[in-house]
């Protein structure tokens, strides 16, 4: 056995015989009067509540880690293998039934349970002890896979995919599981297949009326539309940014790249809230066209083109983020070739960088289709009568006419949309290669842009960032006036309201937004590094190893990103209210929430950075004998920089400033910046809430700056491109591909 599995066994020892089994409420690791309850109450551990009689269901999950120990010392890999597959999996197999079988009175499977020994018994949710447990059983059952020669024998290989396996198992399949049931049930929750087809085949989802006649159409098209127009267009904003700034010597490019990342750290409605205070039909454009130019007001901004502006605005950036790396990645050497073999500018940009920049292209839009879809925000505020699903599946959940299962088939219809976009993008992107990174020296300059390409991004970016300089300025003008629209007396009332703090008796913070804004702080920091390890990895093992389920497991680490924000939270109140898993109203449920909500930008910035750097590299390290952690850590992690800030950077902004996800989440002891946001706007206190936004942006802005400057820049040996007036530049020494 090796020293990792036995080590791996021993964890599994510490949650089963020593730490509490059951979570206890009132009671934390840092609070020590949990010790009254030790061993044999209510912060009991397994072994002692299983051998005193009071949990025996819980004694076989023990036996399968005895049985594992019996072959601590054994030589014999091949029958240690089949004994740790075999317990792991029998032992996490009990390990579940128990714990779905037994839990509250007259709920879980009763025949089960009377199996069991817990027939009329009940349980608490799981605590540190049985996830500790629940994790060595995983483990034990993927070193077993390793000794057999899975994943090439590798330890870390197998367990990092298990433990990702299990943790997409629990946090989305199953709240998803359990919200998209009631699809199949009709209202005195019997199975009903023909409610299912009835709703699902309602006119208001799939109806034409825009087309036949003078009505509107049904949701389901509308939310197409409005997701394939802000996925081109926010795909060609970040492409044409990113190629100004990387490939460019245009002046101001540091203050572009800043005013790009803007709309980003901005929290929700504030955007929407700034489009209507600038183009509403008491707005101050309007009204200057009125006045001046007679243009008659109007409520254009209420539909499909608000939405879709306040969208590209919010979005852009996340796509800039993906294709900033991917454009940085390609090598010069390629373009410099094409040129060499008589290429002009255009030709070699259509032939060379064009193709390799598709990876980028089809992971950028993918990620603004799907960030369209299940946005919930700008279409509340901007939508008017122009429906879409995120909105319909928000007040068929908690309107009047309360219909949990009509909200299942929407999500069920929102889900089918977005695998197809994921089909589609599989379908460009085909088999092809788009290496660009690999182990050789590379010092060629990057061909500098085609002229109509250079002219044509800065027709495009240029109104971009003018209107985000305009909305921004309304946003900090906005926290420093009595009324913004009426009355425009100076006041720092707002933010004395939100954040004054007392120095009387030493430092009190009394403002009202202070508990909500430490509360996010916190949970942003934990959630933050989590969703980035996480997302990371799995873009390493989809790319980088081949196993079984593959396809499978790239389509799960969506799933949370396709189902609307509102579904999602709606759906880990059902699943974790009860046991086995009880954390509604904690903060690990938000930091859950959030690690699995952005953990698909990771895994696409992953996919998209790993898929320009040569597998050889890789290979180079395995050959001189190196790990598969040690070979990710030294040699892949560092090439993967600018992924790694689009992970840190997107997880972090959005857990300070998601709102659809968590609003069902949230508590008095766990309230966010946005709940808070929300209910001043819903209060009117519009002034209030933008003040809070502007300390919010200049707080996010500052965390983004600190990642960025701890993460730092990769370095791929490559000249910079200086501006002279010659057409040459001055050669420097080549460096290594990567350090």
């Amino acid at each position: 056995m090796a020293p990792a599995t036995r080590f791996v066994l021993l964890i599994g020892w510490l949650g089963y015989a020593l730490m509490p089994w059951y979570l206890v409420e009132g009671m934390g690791l840092t609070r020590w009067g949990w010790l009254a309850e030790y061993p044999f109450g209510k912060a009991g551990s397994a072994l002692a509540l299983a051998l005193s009689g009071q949990t025996p269901w819980l004694l076989p999950v023990g036996i399968a880690l005895a049985a594992v120990t019996l072959f601590w010392g054994s030589q014999d890999r091949q029958r240690t293998a089949a004994v740790l597959i075999w317990a792991g999996a029998l032992g996490m197999l009990l390990f579940f039934a128990q714990a779905f079988a037994i839990v509250l009175k007259d709920q879980g499977i009763a025949w089960l349970a009377a199996l069991l020994g817990g027939a009329g018994a009940a349980q608490r949710g799981i605590g540190g002890g049985a996830f500790v447990t629940l994790l060595s059983l995983l483990f034990l059952l993927c070193h077993g896979l390793a000794y057999r020669g899975i994943c090439r024998g590798d330890l870390f290989t197998t367990s990092t995919i298990g433990l990702i396996i299990l943790l997409i198992g629990i946090f989305i399949f199953f709240p998803v599981a359990i919200i998209l049931k009631s699809a199949l049930v009709d209202q005195n929750g019997a199975f009903a297949l023909s409610a299912f087809v009835e709703r699902f085949l309602d006119s208001s989802i799939w109806g034409l009326g825009c087309v036949t006649s003078n009505t509107n159409c049904g949701v389901a098209w509308n939310t197409l539309i409005l997701a394939v127009l802000c996925g081109v267009i926010t795909t060609l904003l970040g492409l044409a940014c990113a190629l100004l700034i990387l490939r460019t010597g245009m002046p101001g490019k540091r203050i572009m790249r800043a005013l790009t990342v803007l709309p980003i750290i901005t929290p929700p409605f504030v955007i929407g809230l700034a489009l209507i205070l600038l183009f509403g039909r008491a707005g101050a454009v309007s009204t200057l066209l009125y006045e001046w130019f007679d243009v008659p007001r109007s409520r254009w901004l209420y539909g499909l083109p608000g939405v879709l502006l306040a969208q590209v605005l919010a979005f852009a950036p996340i796509a800039f983020l993906v294709l900033i790396g991917v454009v940085q990645g390609i090598s010069p050497s390629l373009e410099e070739a094409s040129q060499t073999l008589g290429a002009k500018r255009w030709q070699t940009f259509r032939t060379v960088t064009w193709p390799l920049l598709k990876p980028g292209i089809a992971n950028s839009f993918l990620l603004g289709f799907v960030e369209s879809m299940a946005d919930f925000g700008n279409p509340l505020v901007l939508g008017g009568n122009f429906e879409v699903l995120s909105t319909k599946i928000f007040f068929a959940v908690v309107g009047a006419s309360y219909n949990q299962g009509q909200a299942a088939v929407l999500a069920i219809v929102l889900l089918a949309f977005t695998l197809g976009a994921f089909w589609v993008q599989q379908r460009w992107l085909g088999d092809k290669s788009y290496t660009t990174v690999t182990g050789k020296g590379d010092s060629g300059l990057p061909t500098p842009l085609p002229r109509r390409i250079s002219w044509l991004s800065v027709a495009v970016i240029v109104p971009w960032v003018a209107l985000t300089v305009v909305i921004y300025i309304v946003i900090l003008v906005g926290g420093f006036v009595r009324n913004m629209g009426r009355d425009y007396t100076p006041t720092l009332q707002h933010y004395l309201t939100g954040f004054a703090i007392d120095f009387s008796d030493g430092i009190y913070f009394q403002g009202s937004a202070w508990s909500s804004f430490f509360t996010t702080v916190k949970v942003a920091a934990i959630s933050a590094p989590l969703t980035a390890l996480i997302g990371l990895l799995t873009a390493y093992l989809l790319t980088r190893q081949r196993f079984r389920g593959r396809s499978t497991l790239e389509f799960a680490t969506m799933l949370s990103f396709a189902i609307p924000g509102t579904v999602l939270g709606v759906a880990y109140i059902l699943a974790f209210n009860v046991p086995p898993v009880e954390i509604t109203g904690t903060g690990l449920i938000l930091v859950i929430a959030f690690v699995f909500r952005n953990m698909p930008v990771g895994v696409r910035s992953g996919i998209a950075g790993l898929s320009q750097i040569d597998k050889s590299l890789d290979e180079a390290s395995t050959t001189l004998r190196a790990r598969s952690f040690t070979t990710l850590w030294r040699v892949v992690l560092p090439l993967l920089k600018p992924a790694l800030v689009s992970a840190l950077v997107y997880s972090f902004v959005r857990s300070m400033t998601a709102v659809s996800a968590v609003i069902f989440l949230v508590s008095a002891e766990y309230n966010l910046s946005t709940a808070y946001i929300v209910g001043r706007v819903e209060a009117g206190e519009f002034g209030l809430a933008i003040a809070y936004s502007s300390v919010l942006i200049v707080f996010m802005a500052l965390g983004i700056a600190l990642i960025q400057l701890g993460v730092g820049e990769r370095k791929l040996g490559r000249r910079k491109l200086i501006p002279l007036s010659s057409s040459a530049a001055e050669p420097l020494k080549p460096g290594v591909a990567a350090s």
